[in-house]
């Protein structure tokens, strides 16, 4: 009887034990989305800004140093990362396509969870809203995408106008101008409206504003998430520091305005190509800008006051400094759960944003400030570090999977980085590739005999060079080469020229380097050719 009793309590044990590895064998995943955020963090080198959560969470993961977006602009860099599919084939060039209107079967990352007996789920900026459904695309997620409620917000504010301010005069000012029963929405992304302040800094707790009520949904659905025994995947996006640069007083105070460093290089490059510039226009649509501003739009320069530049640096640092607060919640809440150090963790920014060099005040370019970006993961049983080893969005898709133990779907254009994060020293990217439209003016591309002013300029970023091409009429990677496409070449050397003042495309110096870049370009495009 002893005997049989004992037994049974060994099975009972080895199947409670087996269950447990089961879903220990599928880790749970928080996903970490924050719009506009460039490698401006002390992880990543610079010594001013304040952001000891995101520095806790790099000390127990892995630094992706040369990480790189697919195109500079929140739509199309969102649908490449959450697909692991670029531009030309999700078919997302902009910040009005829907990604299911153009390719319906397309598969997201929590889509595929959803397959591997995941529960998937979510709350702020994950999807640019205006490429997506209602429901911040419904397949990926098993639990309806969560939003903040009016009382959810400190203090009985309620929502912040235009979905970014609390100022009692701002509120009134836009509540006068669009009256509140015609609903007037917003994505983030809109710049209608006469009253649009670049910045706020009021003296409010941190759910005053959407990213600090975000953080609080997500704390709490996490919690509830964890008592499952379906492992999570649980997404949050913070909104900050996207424009406008909004955020209580206290993060502020971290800075003094008189120490913001200005960018060294405030000029176009010598042998610029004019088109690879943008005109800050983003920016030049809030409403005090325009008297900060020395150029008009058509010079493709901002021409800020200095004053006005320092403002806007210590705006961003302190908006930095908020969402680091925000990552410090779900970080501790992981830890209150004892589940910090086995649950596979990603921060990512989706693009960078210049402030300032090439006097230019935005994202939507191929340059370095624009298309740099932050990645860092963390996963159970592998050593942190840094790598300077150049990664892609389009890599993080394959990278869970591979963390996860999961099959990573075929049709992924992505690597994962799991050998990287296993040995720091080790690639598995030759280079980098960007993209971002263009377009030419009626009298330009008819004198050069073009069908159409729609450009396409592709960057190929290696670890010394970035090597950019401007196609004309329309030309995306999927159509057939031919050295007709061409319209204009850049080329920026990073040892020697790490501030781009020169295009160097035509010195003799560089020649082969062209030749050897051109080659590996064309490979890359006759590889996507067709599809």
């Amino acid at each position: 009887m002893r005997l049989h009793l004992l037994l049974a309590l060994s099975f009972f044990t080895i199947s409670e034990a087996n269950l447990f590895a089961q879903k220990k064998s599928k880790p749970n995943i928080l996903f970490i989305a924050v719009d506009d955020l460039k490698p401006e963090l002390g992880c990543y080198g610079n010594n001013m800004i304040k952001t000891p959560n995101i520095d806790r969470l790099a000390a127990m993961g892995t630094v992706f140093l040369n990480n790189y977006c697919q195109q500079a602009v929140c739509g199309p860099t969102r649908a490449s990362l959450m697909t692991g599919m670029r531009p030309d084939a999700t078919k997302v060039w902009d910040l009005k396509t829907k990604m299911r209107d153009v390719v319906p079967d397309i598969l997201t990352l929590p889509q595929y969870l959803i397959t591997q007996g995941y529960t998937t789920a979510g709350v702020g900026k994950i999807y640019h809203p205006s490429c997506i459904d209602k429901k911040n695309d419904e397949a990926s997620w098993s639990i309806p995408f969560m939003n903040a409620k009016a009382e959810d917000y400190a203090n009985g504010l309620g929502f912040p106008a235009k979905k970014h301010y609390q100022s009692p005069e701002t509120k009134a000012a836009i509540n006068a101008e669009v009256p509140p029963e015609k609903g007037a929405k917003d994505d983030g992304e809109s710049t209608s409206g006469s009253v649009k302040p670049s910045t706020e800094c009021l003296d409010l707790p941190d759910n005053a504003y959407e990213d600090g009520v975000n953080a609080l949904i997500a704390k709490k659905a996490i919690i509830e998430l964890s008592k499952d025994n379906k492992p999570y995947f649980f997404a949050c996006g913070f909104h900050k520091p996207h424009l406008p640069f909004v955020s209580p007083k206290k993060y502020w105070d971290l800075y003094k305005r008189e120490d913001m460093p200005l960018a060294e290089f405030q000029e176009h490059a010598k042998n610029e190509v004019f088109i690879a510039y943008e005109s800050s226009g983003e920016l030049r649509n809030y409403t005090d800008i325009p008297a900060n501003t020395t150029f008009p739009k058509e010079n493709l320069r901002a021409g800020l006051k200095p004053e006005k530049q320092k403002e806007l640096i210590q705006a961003y640092y302190a908006a930095v400094s908020y969402i680091d607060a925000q990552v410090g919640i779900l970080l501790n809440t992981l830890d209150s759960l004892g589940t910090l150090n086995n649950t596979i963790i990603v921060l990512w920014g989706d693009h960078g944003w210049h402030l300032g060099d090439h006097d230019m005040w935005g994202k939507h370019t191929n340059f370095e400030q624009a298309t740099r970006a932050p990645l860092i993961f963390a996963a159970p049983g592998l050593k942190p570090g840094k790598s300077k080893s150049l990664s892609e969005h389009v890599d993080v898709f394959p990278t869970i999977c591979d963390l996860a133990n999961l099959s990573i779907p075929s049709q992924l254009q992505g690597k994962s980085l799991k050998p990287v994060m296993q040995n720091k020293t080790t690639s598995v990217n030759e280079f980098a590739m960007s993209q971002y439209p263009r377009k030419l003016k009626g009298p330009e591309f008819k004198e050069l005999g073009y069908t159409d002013g729609k450009l396409m300029g592709y960057s190929m970023r290696t670890d010394k060079y970035r090597y950019t091409i401007w196609f004309n009429n329309s030309f995306t990677s999927t159509q057939p080469y031919g050295d007709n496409r061409i319209y204009k070449r850049e080329l920026y050397d990073y040892v020697k020229d790490p501030l781009e003042k020169e295009n160097v495309i035509d010195e003799k110096d560089y020649k082969k380097i062209v030749e050897d870049l051109h080659k590996k370009m064309l490979s890359y495009l006759k590889s996507y050719e067709g599809k």
